[in-house]
């Protein structure tokens, strides 16, 4: 069964962009440190993947999902992906309110809720995992208990401000299951299954 599968960079204090981040300036002042792990060693220029494992094998994991959601703040940054982000997976973007422009690409706007944005990933994702991008986008997903696991790329470095992946959660105490750590050059990579509740 297709799982919900936030990934993730993450400073050491918690911050998955440096200050300032934008369409100019995509993860912010600093911020590109959190994507360092992508590269020590090389990449394979034509895949961009990881030549070290266990890197390697985090990043053949998140080119292996089926469809793609994210929010919509994340993707206007992403240039969304010119509506590609991986192999021509569908992208569904989350938002308020749709523009007047057709979405680019695979990617498709989703203006009626995060339970929806999910059962429309999960319906063309073909059986394979989903990849959640954006904090907000991980944060309604999580109060709606439709999160299913989170793979954590934590960086060794305090970026001290920026925007934080958990910030805006409200007090309510949620469990996680340690599923996998993955010690990698300059990245610590965790995988944990969100419990579900009861």
């Amino acid at each position: 069964m297709a799982k919900v599968v936030l990934y993730m960079s993450m400073s050491l204090d918690g911050f998955i962009t440096g200050p300032d981040d934008g369409t100019d300036h995509g993860l912010g002042v600093n911020g590109e440190r959190l994507h360092d792990w992508l590269s020590p060693g090389g990449v394979d220029p034509r895949s961009h993947r990881p030549v070290d494992e266990p890197s390697a094998t985090v990043f053949d994991e998140l080119m292996d999902t089926g469809a793609v959601i994210v929010g919509r703040r994340t993707f206007d940054i992403a240039g969304g992906w010119a509506g590609d982000h991986h192999d021509g997976v569908p992208i569904f973007v989350l938002t308020h309110a749709a523009p007047d422009e057709p979405a680019p690409g695979h990617a498709r706007y989703v203006t009626d809720g995060i339970e929806s944005c999910v059962a429309q990933a999960k319906a063309a994702a073909g059986g394979r995992d989903i990849l959640l991008h954006g904090a907000a986008t991980a944060q309604e997903c999580l109060r709606a208990c439709l999160l299913d696991e989170m793979e954590l790329q934590l960086i060794p470095v305090l970026l001290g401000q920026g925007r934080r992946l958990f910030e805006d959660m409200p007090p309510d105490h949620i469990e996680l299951e340690p599923l996998r750590s993955l010690d990698a050059p300059d990245v610590l990579h965790l995988r944990y299954r969100v419990r579900s509740e009861g």
